[in-house]
């Protein structure tokens, strides 16, 4: 079953799916940068909507240390981040789009956080997914092109298990 909260997170996952994919370098070398703008607007704001509303919420409600995998989510999050935080280039959108289907399974799977934050939340979860729907985008800075931009994400996709590799020539 699924509640509210579940529910809307779901939907943002298969949104921010279709604006990767129109963003583009799943069969070419092009990326659509008014595309990935929008993508990369959305998976900030719904990166911070786990971040500040769901997981805090959460440990009202209990230790979300509890919750599974939570680690390795602040890890993906702080290596996607990383990641929009550097030019959009076929192997930057290749990476994100691997670690956002283990990530996104880590959260959607049967007893996955989103499950377990449904049954932490019990008669909240309808407050908390109000909460969610209606938050507003977050502020992006602008993309960097600085060296140790690049050097940060491979930093963090390390940090998060992922193969700095990802970032082949980048």
């Amino acid at each position: 079953m699924h509640g509210p909260i579940m529910s809307y997170l779901e939907y943002d996952h298969a949104r921010l799916d279709h604006l990767l994919k129109r963003a583009g370098a799943l069969v070419s070398d092009e990326v659509h940068p008014d595309e990935y703008g929008r993508f990369r607007l959305g998976l900030l704001r719904h990166i911070g909507l786990e971040e500040r509303i769901l997981f805090p919420a959460m440990s009202r409600q209990g230790d979300q240390e509890t919750l599974p995998d939570v680690r390795q989510i602040h890890l993906d999050h702080a290596a996607i981040a990383a990641l929009l935080k550097i030019p959009p280039t076929p192997s930057v959108v290749a990476a994100l789009r691997a670690i956002l289907h283990l990530h996104d399974r880590l959260e959607e799977k049967e007893g996955g956080i989103y499950r377990k934050c449904e049954e932490l939340a019990g008669g909240h979860a309808r407050n908390i997914a109000v909460r969610l729907m209606s938050a507003r985008g977050v502020l992006v800075a602008p993309v960097v092109e600085r060296p140790e931009a690049f050097e940060a994400a491979r930093r963090a996709l390390g940090r998060a298990g992922y193969s700095p590799e990802l970032l082949v020539g980048v």
